[in-house]
C-alpha cells in the first residue's frame, strides 16, 4: 500500500539525536532527542498573544512552553476545571463525605519523557507520582500474566515474556507465523503506515496465529487501550504502540500513577505556575468560533459574547470539539484541510464506574489488573492502593473504592444493563464483593477518544495547518514521532508552541522519544527482506 501525498505543510522537527543527558531522559540509553530550530531563549520586544483553545494535556504543553518564553496566552476551556480526559471534580457521596471523581484511571508510563517533563514544572523529582509494583492480567479461564519479571530491555523484553507466560507453550510457538510478526522488528514512521495502515489490527494478529490465550490475554488488552474494538483499529497503531511500550523502548511496562487525585497532583499546581507566567486561565468558557483576522492573526468567539484577537492559535480539543469549532469557523483553513476535520471519527463509548464499598477487598489484590473474558470488564483498580484520598476514605469507613472500566462498548447495549454487568463481574472476579455494600456508585460515559481506523493515517490532522499562525495539537495528531496516547497530547502540545515560537525566532522546547527504529539492525534488516519477498510475489 502507497499512501498518497500528502500537500500539508511538512512538519519541522528540527535535528533528531541520541543523546544520553539531560534529565527529562529516562533509562534507555537510546532515547532520542529532538532539537528545536534555534533562536533566542525568550521573546524580545512586544509579546505575541496566542489563544490555546483547550486545556488538556495537549494545551497545557503548549501553554507552558510558550508563557515560559515571554508569549503572552489565554486558555480557553469549556468545562469548569483543567485537565481534558484527566479533569476532577468534586462530589458529594451517600455518607456525607466529599470525594472526586473523574473519568478514570491513567497509566504514566516511563517512556512518556514529555509530558512527564511538563509535569517536572511543578515537581523536579515526579514525587506526585508512585510506582506501581506490576502490571498484571488475568483471564476468565484462570490464565495470569505478569510484567514484573519480563526483561525490560528489547529483545530480552520479548523472549522473557514468552518464557515466562502460560499463554505460550512450545506447541503454540511451532504453530506460529514468525515472518508475519516481523514488521514489529522494523517500525519507522511515517513508513509504518505505509506498510500498515491498511490492514486492520485483528487481521495481522491472526496472520501472526499467536496462541488463542495469548491474543486475549495480552494482545487484545493492548489494543483495547485505544478504546477500539482490534477489528477496527489500524494495525500501523497497534505496531507502533508495540514499539513504544514493549519492543523499542527499554523503560519496560511498569508504570506510574498520581498519588492524589489529578486537580490536586497535576493541574492545580500547574494553573498556578502558568498564572505565574501571566497566562489567563478562562474555565467554562467555550469557544465559538475562530476567524482569520484581516491585519494578520486570529480571532477567537468564546462563549460568554466576547471577541480577542490573538497573534497565534493553538486547537486543542479533541475529535468533536475540533469537528465543531472548524465547523462553525467557515473561514478557518482551506477546503480539504476542513474535509479532512470533518471525516474525523471517535473510538466507541466507553464506561468507567467507581464503587466505594462498605469493606475492604482482599488485600493481595493489585492495585490494577487488566482483565480478559470477563466482558465488558477491561480492567479493576482498587484506588486506595495509591491515592490518597481513597485510601483516607478506605481507612476512615474501613471500605474499599473500586473503578471498573469497558472500553469499545457496542452501539445496541443498554447503559444500565452494562452497569450492572460490570458490578457483577467484580464479583466474579474477586468474590470476597460479593456481599459488600454500595455505599455509593458513579457512572462516568464518554465517548470522545479518537479512533485511529484502518487506512485513516492520512486523514488525520497534523499540527501545522494551511494557516502559518494556526496549530493543532492532542493525542488525535498525525505526528512523524513514535508516540501515543497522553504523550502523543504532550508532543504534539510542545510542537504546536515550537512551530509558533519559531515565526517569532525563540528556540522552543525540546523533546524526547523512544528510538525511532526498531532495536536491532540484523533484524530490521532481515524484516525489510521479507517485506520485499513478499511485495516481490
Amino acid at each position: 500500500m502507497t499512501l498518497p501525498r500528502d500537500d500539508e505543510p511538512a512538519e519541522t522537527f528540527g535535528h533528531r539525536t541520541r543523546d544520553t543527558s539531560g534529565p527529562a531522559r529516562g533509562r534507555d540509553r537510546r532515547a532520542q532527542r529532538v532539537v528545536p530550530p534555534g533562536g533566542r531563549p525568550r521573546v524580545m520586544g512586544p509579546a505575541p498573544d496566542v489563544g490555546v483553545i483547550g486545556g488538556g494535556i495537549a494545551g497545557l504543553a503548549a501553554a507552558t512552553a510558550l508563557a515560559e518564553r515571554g508569549v503572552r496566552v489565554t486558555v480557553y476551556e469549556r468545562e469548569p476545571t483543567l485537565g481534558g480526559r484527566l479533569a476532577g471534580w468534586p462530589v458529594q457521596l451517600a455518607d456525607g463525605s466529599s470525594a472526586t471523581m473523574s473519568r478514570g484511571f491513567h497509566a504514566f508510563f516511563r517512556q512518556y519523557y514529555n509530558l512527564r517533563a511538563l509535569l517536572r514544572r511543578v515537581d523536579p523529582g515526579l514525587r506526585m507520582l508512585t510506582a506501581l509494583p506490576d502490571y498484571p492480567l488475568r483471564h476468565s479461564g484462570g490464565m495470569y500474566d505478569s510484567f514484573a519479571r519480563v526483561p525490560r530491555t528489547p529483545p530480552w523484553s520479548a523472549l522473557g515474556f514468552v518464557a515466562l507466560s502460560p499463554a505460550f507453550g512450545w506447541r503454540d510457538l511451532l504453530r506460529m507465523n514468525p515472518a508475519a510478526a516481523l514488521p514489529l522488528l522494523d517500525v519507522r514512521v511515517p513508513e509504518v503506515y505505509e506498510r500498515l495502515d491498511g490492514r486492520s489490527a485483528w487481521d495481522f494478529l491472526a496472520e501472526i496465529r499467536f496462541p488463542e490465550a495469548a491474543l486475549h490475554l495480552a494482545f487484545e488488552v493492548f489494543s483495547r487501550s485505544f478504546f477500539a474494538d482490534p477489528r477496527e483499529l489500524s494495525a500501523a497503531e497497534l505496531v507502533m504502540m508495540f514499539h513504544i511500550y514493549f519492543l523499542g523502548s527499554s523503560e519496560g511496562l511498569l508504570f506510574d500513577v498520581p498519588d492524589e487525585p489529578f486537580p490536586r497532583a497535576l493541574w492545580e499546581p500547574l494553573a498556578r505556575r502558568l498564572e505565574s507566567h501571566g497566562t489567563e486561565l478562562r474555565t467554562a468558557t467555550p469557544v465559538e468560533g475562530v476567524a482569520p483576522a484581516s491585519g494578520g492573526g486570529l480571532t477567537v468567539a468564546a462563549g460568554d459574547r466576547t471577541t480577542r484577537h490573538h497573534d497565534g492559535v493553538v486547537l486543542a480539543l479533541d475529535t468533536e470539539g475540533l469537528r465543531r469549532v472548524v465547523a462553525a469557523s467557515p473561514r478557518l483553513g482551506d477546503e480539504r484541510w476542513r474535509a479532512r476535520i470533518a471525516r474525523l471519527r471517535t473510538a466507541p463509548p466507553f464506561l468507567v464506574s467507581r464503587l466505594w464499598l462498605d469493606r475492604p477487598v482482599a488485600a493481595d489484590r493489585p492495585g490494577f489488573l487488566g482483565t480478559s473474558g470477563f466482558a465488558p470488564l477491561d480492567n479493576v483498580s482498587v484506588l486506595e492502593r495509591w491515592e490518597g484520598e481513597a485510601g483516607r476514605w478506605a481507612r476512615g469507613t474501613g471500605g474499599s473504592v473500586v473503578e471498573l472500566h469497558a472500553y469499545a462498548v457496542g452501539p445496541a447495549a443498554g447503559r444500565d444493563t452494562v452497569q450492572e454487568r460490570l458490578v457483577a463481574q467484580l464479583r466474579r472476579l474477586y468474590p470476597e464483593t460479593r456481599d459488600a455494600r454500595i455505599v455509593d456508585a458513579r457512572h462516568e460515559w464518554r465517548a470522545d477518544c479518537p479512533l485511529f481506523p484502518v487506512g485513516g493515517f492520512t486523514g488525520r490532522p497534523t499540527v501545522r495547518t494551511p494557516d502559518p499562525a494556526l496549530m493543532v495539537a492532542g493525542d488525535l495528531v498525525r505526528t512523524e514521532l513514535p508516540v501515543a496516547l497522553m504523550e502523543r497530547a504532550a508532543t504534539t502540545g510542545f510542537l504546536a508552541a515550537n512551530a509558533l515560537l519559531e515565526r517569532w525566532g525563540v528556540r522552543g522546547q525540546t523533546l524526547w522519544t523512544v528510538p525511532g527504529e526498531g532495536r536491532s539492525a540484523a533484524l530490521r534488516g532481515l524484516a525489510r527482506l521479507a517485506a520485499r519477498r513478499s511485495t516481490a510475489r
